[in-house]
Formats: structure tokens, sequence, C-alpha cells
């Protein structure tokens, strides 16, 4: 099948499932397990989807052939985005007290059903993302996204602090979708085409294009508006509030699946301008800065945080930091493996907490107070997540690390910035092992043994083995990603 077929099933799949909900009774939650399904059929078909090269080779429509394009890097970020959605509606399915609690002042779950659907909108839209060729199909398929985000991130609209989460979230996320139409604007101005394909050649045939400020304006307002998305300082400080608040699947989701999506646009965008002589350098001091600052905010803030999200939002921007600094060196493959092995690890340690949080109604660190007692083997799975978001060698995160030192060094890494990088690992050391000082010393404030449920089980079991198997033979990520 075509690959360009793949997001129009998906977007099928999500009014189905909306129609569905309005026209049935039934419950709520079981839309999650549908949601899962159809998402894992179309990650099955991914499979055998093939390239439409358009005047090349297949029959591709005209109108789509200037705005897409299937590669190997988008069918990785194709397969994020879909394991991703998958992973975020299991967790919503255990998560649906919460839901029932916050959404519905019968406490019930009739206003849920959308909560199911809306992430399948929302995939497809980080599928178009993952092979945007254009400025412009870029831009709409990013504000499907994050238009969908605003409504998840307030959808527990009785909770004071998700709704307190959405508003930052809409006011900061529109600030940053102006500066990305302005700064497409400028770009579109300076090199006379918004095919990213096309860019490098253009600016290397026409010099005299590229010491103008305008380019270079451009380029600024892009980087701030993609800063934006991805969490890099400075426009990270929505972060940590919106992770807080937000439904902890959600939150999840902001985590691993929009910052992907972000990186590969990141990707996309910049990349030509990597390849012209006279932008690539200054492009690449000023990724530099901004990973150096980002390492330093998101490592230094997360020591001192006693509030689990809390944590892995400062988390999440300490490795933004780690994935712009192996782009600046020109890895791209470095950016995509330590995205991969993300996707692991954050989802495991959501899958944790949404239910140690739900079971102590807190997302302190104290909820995990002597939780090696409770249930070891949810607190065996901790500490290996635990240990691969530190970079521990054996584990998938170590790679993840190993991988973007590697390409700085390779390619002339300046001391200052791997100094602040390497101070990162050891900072990450002490916040991430606080959540093992607590499970394992910190007595428990109650002995109610952790029902952990069949669905998190799996999710946590699957993911803690691949975990451990990529840290140990990480060759079939690199496969998947090199195509």
């Amino acid at each position: 099948m075509q690959s360009y077929h793949l997001e129009f099933i998906t977007v099928g799949l999500g009014f189905f499932l909306l129609m569905f909900e309005a026209f049935t009774n039934g419950k709520k939650s079981q839309l999650g397990l549908y949601a899962a399904a159809g998402l894992a059929v179309i990650l099955a078909l991914l499979a055998f989807a093939v390239p439409a090269p358009g005047s090349s080779g297949q029959s591709i429509p005209a109108w789509l052939e200037n705005f897409y394009q299937y590669d190997a890097q988008a069918r990785f970020y194709k397969i994020i985005a879909l394991l991703t959605t998958i992973a975020v509606l299991l967790m919503s399915v255990d998560y649906s007290k919460v839901l029932n609690r916050f959404s519905s002042e019968k406490k019930n779950d009739e206003n849920t059903g959308e909560f199911y659907c809306l992430p399948i909108i929302a995939c497809a839209g980080l599928m178009w993302m993952a092979s945007a060729k254009s400025l412009v199909s870029m831009f709409v398929a990013l504000e499907l996204v994050t238009i969908t985000f605003y409504v998840l991130v307030t959808y527990m609209r009785r909770n004071v602090g998700s709704l307190e989460a959405g508003v930052k979230y809409l006011i900061l996320g529109a600030l940053s979708t102006g500066f990305l139409v302005y700064g497409i604007a400028w770009i579109y101005g300076s090199t006379r085409t918004m095919d990213l394909s096309v860019m490098a050649e253009f600016l290397n045939s026409h010099s005299e294009l590229i010491s103008q400020p305008a380019l270079l304006f451009g380029l600024a307002l892009m980087l701030i508006a993609l800063g934006f998305k991805v969490g890099a300082a400075p426009m990270q400080l929505w972060i940590p509030d919106v992770y807080q608040g937000a439904p902890t699947p959600i939150t999840a989701f902001l985590s691993v699946a929009s910052k992907a999506a972000g990186f590969c646009v990141l990707m996309r965008v910049f990349s030509p301008f990597m390849e012209v002589a006279g932008i690539s350098d200054k492009l690449q001091i000023a990724l530099l800065i901004i990973a150096g600052a980002t390492l330093l905010y998101g490592n230094l803030a997360a020591i001192s945080q006693s509030n689990f999200k809390r944590l892995l939002a400062y988390s999440s921007i300490a490795h933004a930091g780690f994935l712009i600094l192996g782009f600046a060196y020109g890895d791209q493959n470095a950016v995509s493996f330590y995205l991969g092995t993300y996707l692991l690890m954050t989802l495991g340690a959501f899958f944790i907490l949404s239910i140690v949080g739900q079971q102590a109604e807190s997302d302190q660190l104290s909820a995990f107070d002597g939780l090696g007692k409770k249930n070891p083997v949810l607190a065996m799975s901790m500490t290996i997540i635990a240990a691969a978001l530190a970079g521990v060698p054996l584990t998938a995160g170590f790679y993840g690390k190993f991988f973007v030192f590697m390409a700085a060094l390779k390619n002339g890494a300046n001391w200052p910035i791997l100094v602040i990088a390497f101070a990162s690992v050891a900072a990450g050391f002490y916040y991430y092992f606080k959540v093992l000082r607590n499970m394992y010393w910190n007595a428990p404030a109650n002995d109610t043994a952790i029902v952990v449920p069949t669905i998190t089980k799996v999710c946590l079991i699957v993911l803690t083995l691949a975990i451990l198997i990529v840290g140990v033979y990480p060759q079939p990520l690199q496969c998947l990603i090199g195509g």
C-alpha cells in the first residue's frame, strides 16, 4: 500500500470511534482498547508501506507530491508516534477512574469518550509531521497536534491544576505559533520556496542570499518556535506546570510523542541550512548555546524536586539538551536512537507513576516510600527505568548518551559543552536515584498492597525487557533507524 494512505486510515479510525461513541452505550474505557487495537493494525500496515516518489515511479496525487515524503527517518518517527499513542491509550484505560472523577459531576464516564479518540487524531498529525517536506505541511500538521493537546491537557475540567496547565499551554503555544508563522514568512521571502528539499541547493546557487539579515532572522524565529515544541531553553518554562497539571497519560504523550515529532521537524527544517557554508557555523553555535543552557537548567532544577511529575518534566528538558547537542554536531542517527530509547524509559516511568499515584492519590516522591516492600516487582522495574534514564551501562539509556557523546567528540566538540554534558550526567544520577532511596530506604506510609492492573503489568514487562535488550544489543534499533 502507498505510505500516504496510513495517515488517512488513522484519521478515519479517529472519526469512526467518535461516531461510535456518540451513538452507542457502554463502558467508555473500552474505546481505548478499540483505539489501541486499531492503531496496532495500522502499525502492522506500516511494514508494508512503500514510498510514493511521484514522477519518478509510482503514482501520487499532484497536490500531495510537494508536501509529503516517505523515507527511513519518516518511517521511524511514524513508528514512535504509533507506539506512543498505543501505550498512552492503554495507560488511559487504567487511569479511567481518575478521569471519571474529574471530568463529570456524577463521577462516571459519561464525558470521557472523546478522551480515547482525540489521541488518534493527534497521532495522525504526528505522522504527517514525520513526512512533511514543506514548511506548509509541517505547519498544518504541527497545529493539528497542538490544538488536540489543548483539549487533552485540560480534559479534567473539575481539576484546577489541569485547567491552569491548559491555560498556560494555550497562551504560550499560541505565542510560539506566532513566531513559527512569522519565521516561515521570512524564510519564504528570502529563499522563494517552502520546499525543504530544495532550499540547500537554492542557497548554494544564490550565495548572495546567505548573508542577508532577513534569512538569519527567519531562522532565529523558527528556532524559537521549535524550541518551544521540544522544550529547549529559554522556551521551556511551560513544561513543569503543564506536565504536573495534565492527566498522567497526556503528560506521557507530551513527553514522548510530541517531543519526538518536534525533533523530527527541527531536523527537517534546519538540516538544509546545516549544509550551506556561511549559515551552518552560525546555526551550530546557536544550537550549542541552547543545548548548554537546556542541560544546565533541566538538570539543576530537577535536583530539588519532590514531585515525581515535575522531576520527569525537568528531566525531559535535560534530555532535550542532549538531543540538541547530537543534532548540532550533525548526527541525526544518534538523535533518533536517543529518542527511541527515551520512548522506552519515559513510558515505563509514567506507567508506574500512573499506578502508584492513583493508589497513593499523590504524585509526590513520597508516594514511592516503601515500594520495595509493598510491590518488589514494580520497584525492580522502576529501578531499571531510573538506571536507564541516568545512563547506567547495560541499559538502553547508556547507548543513547554514548552515541551523542561520540558524535560530539568525532566532530570536534569544544570542552565547555562537554564539561556541561558530563556534569549533567552526574546530576542525573543524583535525582533519578532519589526515587530508589524512597523505594528501598524509606518506610511505607501504610501496608496497603499496590495492585497492578493486567494492562499496565504487560506494558511494563515489555518496556523493561526492551530497555535491557537494547542496552545489550542495540543493533536492531540502529537498523530500524538506518532503514
